[in-house]
């Protein structure tokens, strides 16, 4: 098991820059959140988990897992879409995974230089393919590709905590952005802050 890692000069750059994120950083301490090194792994473990509760992803990843083996694109093209459902998808996701598993073998999307191309080469590139947003781009920024400065705007929960952290009643997307470029170089540091604060 992997975690995306962080440490003394993130955390320091973060508390110079905002004492109310610095504040909630001393009292929350380290976190760990788990990583998939792999981005093609990743995104379809993304599309897996759409919209289903976390146990029902993992029953459902544990099931696709079995009847593909390895989950690679070769080995998800073997298979057919009906196949896939099977696994306890919908026809919709199955057929995303069909077509995310395409883009790889064909080089649409070649997952193995993607941590070459800049976060929106990123973001233009897997947002183009079916069943994929800009949101799990990012998080496939933040969780695979361990980049170190995202914070999602289309991610509720981010900013559910940063209305929590500085006690707003609404948060404007201009307000949202000059928080942004306070965290910034390590906008991945402190989302995972604004999700610990999103349940406060």
């Amino acid at each position: 098991m992997q975690f995306f890692t962080y440490g003394y000069k993130e955390i320091e750059h973060l508390k110079c820059r905002d004492k109310k994120l610095g504040a909630a950083i001393d009292r929350i301490g380290i976190i760990q959140r788990e990583i998939t090194p792999d981005p093609f792994t990743a995104l379809i473990s993304s599309i897996v988990s759409q919209q289903i509760s976390k146990k029902a992803a993992e029953t459902v990843w544990n099931r696709l897992a079995l009847f593909v083996g390895r989950i690679t694109p070769e080995n998800i093209v073997m298979v057919s879409q009906d196949e896939i459902q099977t696994c306890g998808m919908s026809a919709r996701k199955a057929s995303y995974i069909q077509g995310i598993a395409k883009a790889a073998i064909s080089g649409v999307v070649n997952f193995d230089t993607l941590h070459l191309l800049s976060d929106n080469e990123i973001i233009k590139k897997l947002s183009s393919l079916n069943g994929v947003g800009i949101w799990t781009a990012e998080m496939l920024l933040i969780f695979s590709l361990c980049r170190s400065d995202v914070v999602s705007y289309g991610d509720l929960a981010i900013r559910r905590g940063m209305m929590n952290l500085y006690d707003l009643k609404e948060l404007r997307k201009e307000e949202f952005d000059l928080y942004v470029k306070r965290y910034s170089p390590y906008g991945s540091v402190a989302s995972l802050y604004l999700w610990e604060l999103s349940v406060v």
